[in-house]
């Protein structure tokens, strides 16, 4: 009876290993492809300049097109779906503001809110989705692109 009680054990645990391993990759999955953007808020005012931009996702890299298709910012891109809330970091290797942002994220259907540190780097990650005056956050809704 332990022989098989063990055997139990060890099939338990590696089928919540694997289903703990694939996790990462169904949520980064969740979010391939490109996104624009449609709302933004800086230190509580509206941030129209970022209204336009595309973000897109290809495996765990990541890439900010400005409205005329110009590269602003790419790299790694790395998430933790199953933070509260979701956490994500983008690791900006490109021209401007180089060096990680940290994040979380909410996706909903075709909907995805970001609220992130990209302003101010030295600040810890949002706990919330809320850029208000000072906080040294950027949040911003995309919408997935047709």
């Amino acid at each position: 009876m332990r022989r098989l009680t063990a055997a139990m054990c060890w099939l338990i645990f590696g089928t919540v290993f694997v289903l703990a391993c694939a996790q990462p990759a169904s949520a980064q999955a969740a979010l391939e492809g490109a996104w624009t953007a449609t709302r933004a808020e800086r230190d509580g005012k509206a941030a129209n300049e970022l209204v336009g931009h595309r973000l897109s996702f290809t495996g765990n890299r990541f890439e900010i097109q400005s409205k005329d298709g110009k590269t602003l910012y790419a790299g790694p891109v790395r998430i933790d779906a199953g933070a509260k809330p979701a956490a994500i970091d983008f690791e900006n290797t490109e021209k401007d503001l180089k060096g990680m942002w940290k994040g979380i994220y909410a996706l909903k259907g075709d909907t995805l809110s970001i609220c992130d540190n990209a302003p101010n780097m030295g600040k810890d990650r949002p706990a919330t989705f809320e850029a208000r005056s000072g906080s040294g956050y950027v949040c911003v809704t995309f919408l997935r692109a047709k």
